[in-house]
């Protein structure tokens, strides 16, 4: 019995060709197989050398699978320290299936390791003790659900730089804009427009070019180029939170999802992104600088905000570059007119 739930488990996990499909397919597994009263997965950050724990996907009470993807708001995210098997994972970097009981209530803790990074974890509440035969299943389940998962991440990722590649961003930001849609359906246009220039927070997306690139090649050559790629691909991770999402677009070209910010905050975050990569000594090639346009992303449709950003960094490129533009300041400014964006900008 155990063996037949097993497999068709299996079934619905390699038929996955998301993260987010996959992690629903091992939330009900585990559900099924621990008929648990309970059942969460956790993102493990690592923040300035600091672990935190924070919600990613997880079981609702009516049996459906949830996720952070669909949510507006990020959720909370605390210390590892308030998790005692996770902060003891993290420290010792192994760890297997934990059981701990607690006043009549069995938790289990299964970890995704990634080479010797704990990324994430699944924690499942139940009343029964497992039996003998389910707790082997279940770890088997979870090496089919890391090699699964490292498949899915290794076909979004783009080879030279690590960063989630095009096709995953046209997947993910559709999703994202239709997500805000629906949810700014019902809101007077007046309002969410107040709404994004008043401090609440939102989402954001801004296009990134290096500037004056094709010199780069044409002077130091591609395997130069390549590394400045690399080098600015690392300085990208490093100027942005855990919880926002950075794409090579193609080229010299990246795009950045910030997610649940201000105005204000995300002009900061791009602005010292902007000047960490300006302040970088390139090997070789010494100072390389970029030019950034973002705008809010709201109910018009994917093609409409991604031009949006488009023509602000155009203008950033045609107005001495180096610089971060904000579409819609733009347009109130009359710099630009409302409109898509004519560039050669090639949209999904």
């Amino acid at each position: 019995m155990i063996l037949d739930k097993l497999l068709d488990d299996i079934v619905c996990m390699t038929a996955a060709r998301e993260h987010e499909t996959l992690d629903a397919a091992m939330l009900a597994a585990l559900c099924r197989l621990t008929h648990a009263r309970h059942c969460v997965m956790l993102d493990l950050l690592h923040v300035k050398d600091q672990g935190f724990v924070q919600p990613r996907s997880w079981m609702s009470a009516h049996g459906q699978v949830q996720s952070v993807a669909a949510m507006q708001a990020e959720p909370k995210r605390l210390p590892i320290a308030r998790y005692p098997v996770l902060a003891a994972w993290m420290r010792d970097k192994s760890g297997r299936l934990t059981e701990v009981a607690e006043r009549g209530v069995y938790t289990l803790w299964l970890p995704v390791w990634l080479g010797d990074i704990l990324a994430a974890a699944f924690r499942i509440d139940y009343i029964a003790p497992l039996d003998a035969a389910t707790r082997p299943a279940l770890d088997r389940l979870l090496q089919i659900y890391t090699n699964h998962r490292q498949l899915i991440d290794y076909s979004e990722r783009d080879s030279l730089t690590g960063l989630l590649n095009r096709k995953t961003f046209d997947t993910r930001f559709a999703r994202m804009a239709c997500q805000v849609t629906a949810h700014e359906a019902a809101k007077n246009p007046a309002e969410e427009e107040r709404r994004r220039h008043a401090g609440d927070e939102s989402h954001w997306l801004a296009v990134v070019d290096i500037d004056h690139f094709k010199r780069i090649n044409d002077r130091y050559g591609h395997l130069y180029g390549d590394e400045v790629l690399i080098l600015i691909a690392n300085i990208l991770r490093a100027s942005f939170r855990a919880q926002d999402r950075i794409f090579r677009f193609g080229g010299e070209e990246f795009v950045i999802l910030l997610r649940s910010v201000t105005l204000a905050s995300a002009r900061r975050a791009l602005e010292r992104f902007r000047e960490n990569v300006e302040h970088y000594s390139f090997p070789q090639v010494g100072r390389v600088t970029l030019s950034i346009g973002f705008t809010g992303i709201g109910n018009d449709s994917p093609v409409e905000i991604l031009g949006h950003a488009d023509q602000a960094l155009y203008y950033a490129k045609q107005h001495g570059r180096n610089q971060v533009r904000f579409y819609d300041e733009l347009v109130s400014s009359g710099a630009l007119s409302h409109g898509l964006s004519n560039q050669t900008m090639e949209l999904f």
